[in-house]
């Protein structure tokens, strides 16, 4: 069953070693996503499933202690997911492997943890449908869900000004701060994509696994540096 959330972006850039010069102006948002981070560990849970997500439109789990890195963004350092243990298999997506990176800094040793990377193009049905298997795996499940909104904010943006973005940010932001589940499974996953808003999918799987409780939900930051559409919120 579905007892908590915290909701957070997945730039590289969060991570300070990444980040470089420009660490101090993400200090803010990194303070914000682990408070959120706190959460989920005030709400006991026995599972811990962090979303991330990735290009395609499927599924694929990975277990506790699963490595990733941020070598492909030019710093040579490596994260595990929970607690440090053998985890044969592929590594962890960036996404995921920012989030690993939070809960290594929040000293996270509350629940085990398992990853979930989930398919930008996963259509909503499925998404939802991921949502309520993910809650149904244990008797307290709470997700630390990853994700950005859109990237079309501004000129200098990955996906250049798109005068769409600032509205979908809105209502994503409200759905997101307010627990609101209909409105997080209408988001348009087409509109999404054109602008690039990678959280669309977590936030959906989020929705399907918060079915049949009333969470109720806060959100503590939202900005769009670089263009980009940044959130952090709880539910509980």
């Amino acid at each position: 069953m579905f007892v908590a959330a915290a909701l957070c972006p997945c730039p590289p850039l969060l991570v300070p070693e990444v980040a470089a010069g420009a660490a101090p102006e993400l200090d803010p948002l990194r303070t914000a996503c682990l408070d959120a981070v706190g959460v989920l560990a005030a709400a006991r849970p026995d599972r811990l499933v962090v979303l991330g997500p990735v290009a395609g439109s499927g599924t694929e789990a990975y277990p506790q202690g699963a490595v990733g890195s941020f070598r492909g963004v030019g710093v040579d350092l490596e994260v595990a997911l929970g607690a440090a243990e053998e985890a044969p298999g592929s590594a962890l997506p960036q996404s995921l492997a920012v989030g690993a990176w939070l809960l290594s800094r929040a000293d996270w040793d509350d629940a085990p943890v398992q990853g979930l990377a989930v398919g930008e193009d996963l259509p909503p049905e499925r998404c939802l449908a991921a949502g309520r298997e993910a809650a149904a795996s244990a008797p307290r499940v709470a997700l630390l869900v990853m994700g950005d909104g859109s990237a079309c904010r501004t000129v200098k943006a990955p996906g250049y000004l798109d005068a769409r973005a600032e509205g979908f940010d809105t209502a994503a932001a409200r759905a997101l701060g307010a627990a609101d589940l209909p409105a997080l499974g209408a988001l348009d996953a087409a509109l999404a994509r054109e602008l690039q808003a990678r959280g669309r999918a977590c936030w959906q799987v989020l929705a399907g696994a918060a079915e049949g409780t009333s969470p109720s939900g806060r959100l503590l930051r939202e900005e769009a540096p670089y263009g980009v559409g940044y959130f952090v919120a709880t539910w509980s």
